[in-house]
Order: structure tokens, then sequence, then C-alpha cells
């Protein structure tokens, strides 16, 4: 038994965790071609209510029809009719059946939305996605009054997810989305208000925390997802990340989880992207082997005193305890284990030394997709075809159940275009 994993946890707003483990959030696909929450949304997230996760965040739930992250997205960018309504409490019902919490991930995609959904999205600046295949469309430059509404939505999808019974919620401003674009001065190029200045910059992501919270009140508890930086040239910066993280304590939120990286960096990933790595200037630690982002959270907590989660390369038990018995974490994020060992914190809360690493095991890749990634400028495009095989054991375990991890890359991929494509194809016809 792990007496350091087994603690509970106090946020500011006085809700409690009962452990220090989260199932962190990964996009699910499951939605249906309204986005609305499906039975194998539930499926999936009973499975993991009963894995023994002390928090469970959602995939990205987001506030435009027009920006998704993916097709089969969760969509509240309106006030839910009471089809939606009575689907949200089903999922969240099925969601915290074992006691845990869970939190809806709150999210616009911003110039990360797939051409396949929105071929000119709106973005703080019309500065394209630099990642090779054309998968991303030529953004538009969004009005003051846009991104008025768009935290407005943050504030009526907040409020739609308490009233179904969702026990908090995250704001997403890191990994290149909306939110995050703004922070970033490679992304955002304003002059008003919204660009320029870190304080410019930030404008959009407090606004939204600030809609956030009116709409739930005190009681209830709002995180943040921020990148430490995006590890680009000329980009959002560790030192910035430290700023705006103590803005954020200021504005009231109950924890803030430190991720890194955008598409074209996919730090949040574990793998190089498409230029040489922007070094940040921060103490490493030998966590920093395993755990990505460890290292900028411990510096983060000589700024700031709220409860902080760490996501991304967690696999020994030894060093999640060593990561929250050091204070650099309050909560360990754990994601890709459970695509396939959906009760992963179960035995880590009892002794399990280590959680298996799938994406180790060579034999997943065709040889045509290692060739691709000993080619630098397209490693980037080869981690995102091997995330299609997490994709594919989500699909998996919604639809019965059970995980299949002997599924190679090339069927996941495969199976995951088509199912894009059916979903794309049947949301036009409801348009």
């Amino acid at each position: 038994m792990s007496e350091i994993l087994n603690q509970t946890l106090t946020l500011p707003c006085g809700a409690s965790i009962p452990n220090r483990i989260a199932k962190a959030a990964m996009t699910e696909g499951l939605a249906d071609p309204a986005g609305v929450p499906t039975p194998e949304l539930e499926r999936l997230y009973g499975l993991w209510s009963d894995g023994g996760a002390g928090l469970l965040l959602s995939g990205n739930i987001q506030v435009d029809a027009d920006h998704l992250e993916r097709p089969g997205n969760v969509i509240i960018d309106r006030e839910p009719d009471a089809a939606m309504r009575a689907a949200l409490s089903r999922w969240a019902a099925a969601a915290t059946r074992n006691g845990n919490h869970f939190w809806a991930q709150i999210s616009h995609a911003g110039r990360q939305t797939q051409k396949n959904v929105n071929r000119h999205p709106k973005a703080p600046s019309p500065v394209k996605v630099g990642l090779p295949g054309g998968q991303f469309g030529e953004p538009v430059a969004l009005t003051t009054t846009e991104i008025e509404d768009i935290v407005r939505r943050f504030g009526v999808c907040a409020a739609a997810v308490k009233a179904a019974g969702f026990t908090g919620v995250q704001v997403h401003a890191a990994h290149g989305y909306l939110l995050s674009q703004f922070l970033s001065p490679r992304s955002n190029r304003r002059t008003d208000q919204y660009g320029g200045t870190l304080e410019n910059r930030a404008r959009a992501l407090l606004d939204a925390v600030t809609a956030v919270r009116e709409a739930v009140g005190p009681d209830f508890p709002v995180a943040v997802k921020l990148n430490s930086a995006d590890f680009q040239k000329g980009g959002f910066a560790f030192e910035d990340s430290l700023q705006v993280a103590q803005w954020l304590q200021d504005a009231g939120i109950d924890l803030l989880e430190i991720s890194g990286g955008t598409y074209e960096q996919p730090k949040l990933l574990g793998v190089e992207g498409m230029e040489e790595e922007e070094s940040q200037h921060v103490a490493q630690s030998t966590l920093m082997r395993e755990a990505y982002f460890v290292d900028f959270a411990l510096a983060m907590q000589e700024k700031i005193s709220i409860p902080l989660m760490v996501t991304g390369g967690f696999r020994r038990r030894e060093a999640m305890e060593q990561a929250v018995s050091a204070g650099g974490a309050s909560l360990i994020g754990i994601g890709r284990p459970m695509c396939v060992l959906t009760d992963a914190p179960h035995w880590l809360l009892h002794g399990l030394p280590e959680l298996p690493r799938y994406e180790a095991s060579l034999s997943l890749f065709p040889s045509w997709l290692l060739f691709l990634n000993r080619i630098n400028s397209l490693r980037a495009l080869a981690s995102f075809c091997a995330q299609y095989w997490y994709y594919t054991q989500l699909e998996m375990l919604g639809h019965t159940g059970s995980a299949e991890p002997e599924m190679t890359v090339f069927k996941g991929a495969r199976k995951v275009i088509a199912q894009q494509r059916r979903w794309l194809a049947a949301r036009r016809k409801l348009r």
C-alpha cells in the first residue's frame, strides 16, 4: 500500500480528492455527430471510475462547434437542451460512481482545428500551424467581439457541466490550443489589448477563468492546464509561465496542471518536434528523466502555493511518490497506460512498482513508420500517427469494455481515419 499516493488532497475551495492519482485528459472521439455524450463514453468512464483514481479529467469539451480538436469531441457551445442535459448527467454519473471526482476539460482548438472540420479556423492572429501535410487550414484573426463571445462560452459550458453532476472544471490553456495560442508571441501578433505584453496575451485566459468562476461559484473546483513552456524559439517560455501561474493563483484557481509543448513541438508526447528545442533555465533533477515537467513544477512551487498536477512520462510508483513527497506535484497525472490498463491507479495504490510502457513496444510499428521516425522533419508526424493506436484503444474500451493491445499502429490509424470520416459525414447531414 502506497501511503503517499493514498493521501487525500484538500483544494483551496474546500473540495477533497481521495488520493493523489488523476486520470489525465485524453481526447476520446466518442461523442455523437451532434457533439452529445454517448453510451460509449459512459462505459469508458465507468471503467476508469472503477479503476481507483481520485480524479478523472475528461478529454476536450469544446466551446465552439466549428473549432474541434478532433472529430468526435463533446460540444457545449450554448445552453444545453434536454437531450444534452440528460446525456451529460448520465456521463457524470458513470464517471463518479466510485466516489472519485470528475472534471470537465473545457477547450477551444483555435488554429489547431483540422482542415476537415474548418478550413479557416479563428485564432489570435493569421499564423498557420507549422506542420507539413496540409491538415490545418489558414487561420483568420479573431475580432474583439468574437474573443469576448468565446470567453462567455467558457462560462456557459462550465455552468452546464456543474448542473449535470461534474465535480469540477479545467480550463485548457496548454498544448497550442486557443488560450495557449494567445499566450505565445509566435502565434499571437496582435497589437490590441489581447497582444503584445504578457499581461495582454494572458487576458483571454484570465477572462475565461473569471467567467468560469462566476458561473460555478466559489466552492466548485476550477483548474487550469498551462504549458511550462512551448519549447520553441520565441514562444511562451518558463519565465512567462511562472508569471501567468501567479496571476492564476491571484484569480482564485484551485489546481494548476503543468504540461508543455504544442503540435509543432510535441513535448507532451515525450518526442522531439520539427525544430531545435528551445532550452529553459530550470534546474534538472533525476526525476526529469521520467516525468517530463516535474522540475518546472518544483521551480513553480517557490513562487506559488496552490496545488500542482504534473502529467507526462510517469511510470514508476517510486518516482510518483518522490514527486509528491518533494513537493513537485500534489497530483500525479496518468494518461497512456490507462488506455489499456484502466485500473492502473488501483494497482499503484496497492504497491505495483511500475506501469507498462506500451509506447516502447516497437513491434506495434510497421516498418514504414519506423523509417519516417528516423527523418527529423517527419518525426512529429510519426508520433501523431502512433497516437492513433491509443485512440483506437479508447474506442475499443468504449464499445466493448476491453482494449486490444495487440493491434498494430497501421490498423489503428486506419480505424481512426475511417471513424472520423463517418463522423464528419454524419455531422454534415445534421447541418
